[in-house]
């Protein structure tokens, strides 16, 4: 019964991988190879970086924590490809519409999707912007990106979904436990802090 409903899960992931793949639209084969760039780790530690030397007192404690969730997600996708050693979509499908080669590394989990997360739900937690009198948190848009950037892996032919929903699974627990850790670290320095 388990190998059933597991080659149903795997199936259902190919067909999403052709559906998302082969939409062929000329817009997104311009736009998704430039956005998938963004949720490198490299993309997200300059972030980081810009944040430390322009944001002040709080910028400095943002991109620390940031830097830390990224650390810790990139740590984990890394461990589970070594185990899993999933590979590319494009090294073992037919008709892949490549858009961008990536080398040979493993598929599974995403790490350009948990990296965007992390660094996501860490700079979105701790910003909020004002519109029309009323403040927001920066959480939705940077999510609505991360998500974007999970899709154009996808689009791009790089990964499944399951690749890029566990890689954003990953990213956001990883953000969350540091976060946590800073409100635990918080409480033991100020008495009364969470309590």
């Amino acid at each position: 019964m388990q190998d059933i409903i597991l080659s149903g899960i795997l199936n259902q992931n190919i067909n999403l991988f052709y559906m998302i793949n082969g939409m062929d639209n000329s817009v997104f084969d311009f736009i998704m190879p430039l956005i998938t760039n963004f949720g490198s780790i490299i993309a997200w530690v300059v972030i980081c970086g810009l944040l430390f030397v322009f944001g002040g007192v709080k910028g400095k404690k943002v991109a620390v924590l940031g830097l830390l969730a990224l650390f810790v997600s990139n740590a984990i996708v890394y461990l589970l490809k070594f185990i899993i050693a999933e590979p590319r979509p494009f090294l073992t499908l037919p008709n892949v519409d490549l858009l961008v080669y990536e080398n040979g590394s493993y598929s599974f989990p995403s790490g350009h999707t948990a990296s965007s997360f992390a660094a996501a739900v860490v700079i979105g937690l701790k910003y909020k912007f004002n519109f029309r009198g009323k403040s927001y948190g920066l959480i939705y848009p940077l999510l609505a990106f991360a998500g974007v950037i999970g899709f154009s892996r996808i689009y791009i032919g790089v990964h499944y979904p399951l690749d890029v929903a566990f890689g954003a699974l990953i990213g956001i627990l990883s953000a969350l436990i540091v976060l946590k850790m800073e409100d635990n670290a918080l409480a033991d320095k100020l008495p009364g802090v969470n309590s």
